[in-house]
């Protein structure tokens, strides 16, 4: 969005240069101030005016979960890379060496975590597809240039590596001729995701050129908008210039025969508050969209029962639907966000328990890991051995999803890769022996 737009919408973005004064607002001293500015020149800072005024409450800064939710913590990262980088910024060092110091960080991070650059990009020949992925058969996710940035930041985003000004990183495309091109080729392709970043920072004309091309192909089902607009910009579809323009093009792909899922990311009930959240649900229902809704389990800012039962509560009094509870993914600041398996499983089954049967829609705790969507179904004991209860949602191999498997129970574990197996020597989606040995070597045995 260019700040001409961002004048004329009444969107006014904070970023990396706005930290320290908005840091000072939440009482850190100048110490602490620095290492937060060291942290933001790894992981990315943003926000807006609406978020800082109308969404934290500053009285409890800075341990208000929504002012945790967009502004960078001082223990976010490991403590020796944060010192390193702020002794940079305390003795201005060149940028350059900022940046280098900052890049040599994010290399740790995993940038792109479930087999993103390796597995989910399609390709035609030997070419890989730019701006695309095709990780489960049915469902292609396609990230519009102009879309690779969001209202604000979560400070736990998974898509970081997108918004770091680093090119090698980043998914985006502005060839929509490409996405047709190659769902044509592909038609088991039922359903597109357009993702960023955040497709809802497009004006309406620029959305138009990606969607409407897509309403003629007899294949496409669905399509998806992911974005945390609702949560962190609703005017966009209430009372900026080109709001009206937005509703009528998704009414548009609702006449199409398409159905249009709006994936809104609710990360805590207070971003439910504002008047001006119900009115742009209501809007966006009027065209026929459904709204779902998801968010990671995160942390000091979403991690108690009642916070995620209020919040399916609410989003089911406004018409939306519970979607997904997600595991917080294993990129970036995931050691300092991630709640242990076990624990977000009680989380969820407490939360679930205690709403009524119209929010139990929702699915989780899910973990995106690289053979697919993993859902932690629960905590028993089978021939007396503690185990998890697991299934995959979704996967690689549609073969295996619904099949039940078991993981040894571990307390400290927050991610797929810290399970071991129960009851068998490898999970469903891992090869075998005999196909992880070399077929040389097994001719030779």
């Amino acid at each position: 969005m260019s700040v001409q737009e961002s004048v004329v919408r009444g969107f006014r973005a904070y970023t990396a240069k706005h930290l320290d004064g908005l840091l000072r607002r939440a009482g850190l001293d100048e110490e602490s101030r620095i290492r937060v500015r060291a942290v933001a020149t790894v992981l990315p800072f943003r926000t807006n005016a609406y978020v800082v005024d109308e969404l934290i409450d500053w009285a409890a800064a800075p341990d208000d979960p929504l002012y945790r939710l967009v502004f960078p913590q001082p223990d976010m990262l490991p403590e020796a890379d944060v010192s390193r980088l702020a002794t940079l910024l305390r003795e201005e060092a060149p940028q350059g060496e900022v940046q280098a110091a900052a890049h040599e960080v994010r290399q740790r991070l995993n940038p792109h975590p479930a087999g993103q650059l390796n597995l989910n990009v399609p390709r035609v020949g030997d070419d890989p597809v730019p701006g695309m992925q095709h990780k489960y058969p049915e469902t292609v996710l396609f990230f519009p240039k102009q879309g690779q940035t969001c209202h604000a930041y979560c400070t736990y985003c998974f898509r970081w590596a997108q918004f770091i000004g680093e090119p090698d990183l980043k998914f985006a495309s502005g060839d929509v001729a490409s996405l047709v091109g190659y769902l044509k080729e592909h038609p088991e392709v039922t359903g597109v995701l357009i993702t960023g970043g955040d497709p809802m920072i497009m004006g309406e004309p620029v959305l138009r050129r990606y969607l409407e091309p897509l309403l003629d192909l007899e294949q496409l089902e669905s399509i998806r908008i992911g974005t945390k607009s609702l949560a962190y910009w609703p005017q966009r579809f209430v009372s900026d210039p080109d709001a009206d323009d937005t509703l009528r093009l998704f009414a548009s792909v609702v006449e199409a025969g398409k159905n249009l899922a709006f994936m809104a990311h609710f990360s805590h009930p207070r971003e439910m508050e504002p008047p001006v959240v119900r009115t742009a649900v209501e809007r966006i229902r009027a065209t026929g969209a459904v709204v779902r809704t998801q968010a990671p389990l995160i942390r000091s800012i979403n991690d108690h029962p009642e916070t995620w039962a209020s919040m399916w509560r609410a989003q089911q009094t406004m018409g939306m639907v519970p979607y997904y509870m997600f595991v917080e993914r294993d990129t970036g600041p995931q050691d300092y966000f991630a709640v242990p398996l076990a624990r977000g499983y009680e989380i969820f089954r407490d939360a679930y328990a205690s709403v009524s049967g119209l929010c139990r829609t929702v699915r989780g705790p899910s973990m995106s890991a690289t053979p697919g969507k993993v859902c932690v179904d629960g905590v028993t004991e089978v021939e007396g051995r503690k185990v998890f209860v697991l299934h995959l949602i979704q996967a690689r191999d549609p073969g295996l999803v619904g099949q039940p498997f078991f993981a040894e129970y571990d307390p400290k574990a927050v991610w797929l890769t810290d399970l071991r197996p129960a009851f068998a020597d490898r999970f469903p989606f891992e090869p075998s022996l005999a196909e992880r040995v070399p077929l040389a070597r097994r001719l030779t045995a």
